[in-house]
């Protein structure tokens, strides 16, 4: 392929950079060499020059295809500003003025144009097309093609037929995340032939990754004041838009400098309200999960969900819009149960029953006209066919589109669309809809929101769970999120030998005797205490009248005593092996991770409980004062722990773990020879660590 310029001159001449970020090389390579690609990349790893630069070294037009209208003019803005020419074609612009910037692609005056997705529906358009030479076919957040991501959007999945009409150009997908699921269905949605795959990782090093279990709103209020006052610069996502009402007019009392963004607003509205953001004129926007989608703002300093996101992939792509600059940045989860409520409305509300789109249909066939045309409202449509969730009206119409027998389109002087009947003599008992994949995806959402569900309760090492959860094996401990800091587990390890980890199998499996097993989902059916009873093999009526001293674990951890279990159950509950459903009554169940472990799939590492009682100094025939447990000198030796942790730039735990300042308060050491015979105290460790301690005892 002749180049119309190298890569790293390009690189220089139009970006101004004198090199490239991490993966991106071997990325831009590929692309120049013809291939057809995959890219997973980090936000903010620079995905955008992967495509950008290449385009700039082709001969021919690069199209750009991209869900967001306020994205496209933020990137063609910045590339205008370096003097390349770009454009957008979109719904924004009138007739007039697409044709003619069509006209001008032919002419070859354009490098980059940005185009909506919903553009290629238009015979019209894909007939202008074949007239443009184009080097590559780009598709930004591809994500959006696969309807098990997290923000599939239908209007993508024209993109593969699009490119069988264009005659099969070079194409290159890019996103930020996406599962083995995910990168199985954009490759195939999209047909690409040969393609390299470039997944960079997903670890964002400088995130700080909090989540903080609250009850009550009123701790959410306080919360987002100290997050705003320390942090400054950020985004709050709520999950509905009377919620961002609700929290910006919160910060709009208290000073701050901020926007509200949602899809409720016009177009325009949130075009407007967007730039305020991303030219720095608020410090705050409070918003719904559709903001912030490639927004190149990189002074974002937090990001604080107020509440749980519906799925990892959602959490992990906003939170990563902090910190974009590389330095250290913030985010928190204000994490509540009581609010998967919200997501659960929004599964149902993507996911139709098969007797919603009957209905949905049937109402459409009473009230079209002599053209087979319907001008009526989602309310409308609601109302009609006796809906209750009007998401559901519209992911019902979304299905039909897709199946053929409906299509929307725009109604002049309007921002609602009409529906026309493409089918008109199909009854419908006789509707071609395929309820197993409607069931299948459905199930899948739910399967996503046990899985944020569950990185919310679970005690590992945030970033290392969102890793392994992308299918990062091996991924390593933060060291900064609030597991690392707080050093839950910090005693934590592999078991020691084939013994230990049977053990731990062995309770798994009596957790998941349990239980019910519905699909890939695990559903509680009894709380700690009485599994532990079951373990133990108790006689009491409660076992015997739901007999389960029938099961094939009754009394299989006898041996372990009552005490020994119950430590265990909440390290495995630390460790991300259980978690508890809450609802009228706390039920124990097996998270995937516990599932793998229980099999003999994976290995784990938890704090071991001790099966019998052991002296907390290393010479138990020495003799050694012990005294009561002392909460505030607990709490002062864990703050310098802390202290000495950040100024190492180590792990809390990797100073002294919790168990030895347990030992530390119980003991109070007055000498170096006496903290020496503490357990958990090394040589190492004494040398650097051990008298600032002792001087901290002394001192209370």
């Amino acid at each position: 392929m002749a180049l119309l310029s190298e890569p790293l001159p390009a690189l220089k001449k139009y970006f101004g950079f004198d090199g490239f970020l991490d993966a991106q090389e071997e990325v831009v390579e590929q692309i120049l060499s013809g291939q057809d690609g995959l890219v997973v990349m980090p936000t903010g790893g620079g995905k955008s020059l992967c495509y950008q630069l290449p385009a700039m070294c082709l001969d021919g037009v690069t199209l750009v295809i991209s869900p967001l209208i306020a994205l496209m003019k933020d990137q063609v803005d910045a590339l205008q500003g370096k003097g390349i020419s770009a454009t957008m074609i979109n719904s924004t612009l009138d007739q007039n003025e697409q044709w003619k910037r069509i006209a001008a692609m032919k002419n070859g005056e354009y490098k980059l144009v940005y185009v909506a997705p919903e553009r290629f529906r238009s015979e019209s358009f894909m007939v202008a097309l074949k007239e443009v030479k184009i080097s590559l076919f780009a598709v930004d957040e591809a994500h959006c093609l696969s309807q098990w991501g997290h923000d599939f959007r239908p209007e993508y999945m024209r993109l593969g037929q699009a490119l069988e009409k264009l005659g099969k150009p070079q194409a290159v997908a890019l996103t930020a995340t996406a599962t083995a699921v995910v990168r199985k269905d954009i490759l195939s949605v999209l047909g690409l032939r040969e393609p390299f795959e470039t997944i960079s990782g997903f670890s964002r090093p400088n995130l700080s990754l909090v989540i903080n279990e609250v009850d009550k709103h009123k701790v959410k209020h306080t919360r987002l004041k100290e997050v705003v006052q320390k942090w400054k610069t950020g985004i709050v996502y709520c999950s509905t838009r009377k919620r961002v009402d609700e929290v910006g007019e919160l910060l709009h009392s208290w000073g701050v400098k901020s926007i509200a963004y949602h899809g409720g607003m016009s177009p325009d509205e949130r075009e407007r309200t967007q730039n305020k953001f991303i030219s720095k004129e608020v410090d705050v926007a409070v918003a719904t999960n559709a903001f912030g989608m490639g927004i190149d703002r990189s002074d974002v300093r937090f990001v604080l969900h107020y509440e749980i996101p519906g799925s990892i992939e959602a959490y992990y792509q906003e939170a990563g819009r902090a910190g974009r600059d590389g330095e250290a940045a913030y985010c928190e989860l204000l994490f509540n149960y009581a609010d998967t409520r919200t997501q659960e409305f929004f599964i149902e509300g993507a996911n139709p029953s098969y007797k919603t789109i009957c209905d949905v249909y049937q109402f459409l066939n009473n009230e079209a006209d002599t053209n087979f045309e319907i001008q009526q409202t989602i309310d409308d449509i609601k109302q009609g066919a006796d809906v209750k969730n009007g998401m559901a009206v519209g992911s019902a119409l979304g299905v039909l589109v897709k199946s053929g027998y409906l299509e929307r389109f725009d109604i002049a002087g309007k921002r609602t669309k009409g529906t026309r009947i493409l089918k008109p003599g199909t009854l419908t008992n006789q509707l071609q809809i395929d309820q197993q994949t409607l069931e299948e995806k459905e199930s899948r959402d739910r399967v996503k929101l046990d899985a944020m569900v569950n990185l919310c309760y679970g005690r590992e090492c945030r970033q290392q769970a969102i890793l392994e959860y992308f299918g990062e094996e091996d991924a390593e401990t933060c060291g900064t999120c609030d597991v690392c800091i707080n050093s839950f587990g910090g005693d934590a390890r592999e078991p020691s030998s084939d013994d230990e980890l049977m053990i731990v199998r062995k309770a798994l499996s009596g957790v998941a005797r349990m239980s019910r097993k519905r699909g890939a989902q695990w559903e509680g059916a009894f709380g700690r205490g009485r599994i532990v009873q079951m373990l133990m093999g108790s006689k009491s009526q409660e076992i015997k009248r739901v007999r389960l001293d029938s099961l094939s674990t009754y009394g299989m951890l006898k041996s372990c005593g009552t005490a020994y279990l119950n430590e265990l159950f909440r390290s495995m509950h630390d460790a991300g092996l259980v978690f508890t459903q809450r609802g009228e009554f706390p039920l124990l169940t097996l998270t995937p991770r516990g599932e793998k472990v229980m099999l003999g799939k994976s290995s784990c590492r938890l704090v071991w409980p001790v099966v019998q009682s052991v002296s907390p100094v290393k010479d138990s025939d020495m003799v050694i004062e012990e005294y009561g447990f002392d909460g505030q000198l607990y709490d002062r030796l864990k703050e310098l722990r802390q202290r000495l942790a950040q100024s190492a730039g180590v792990p809390a735990y990797q100073i002294f773990p919790n168990k030895t300042l347990e030992y530390f308060t119980r003991l109070r050491p007055d000498s170096m020879q006496a903290g020496m015979r503490i357990k958990g105290v090394g040589e190492v460790k004494a040398e650097k660590y051990l008298q600032l301690f002792i001087d901290e005892i002394r001192s209370s």
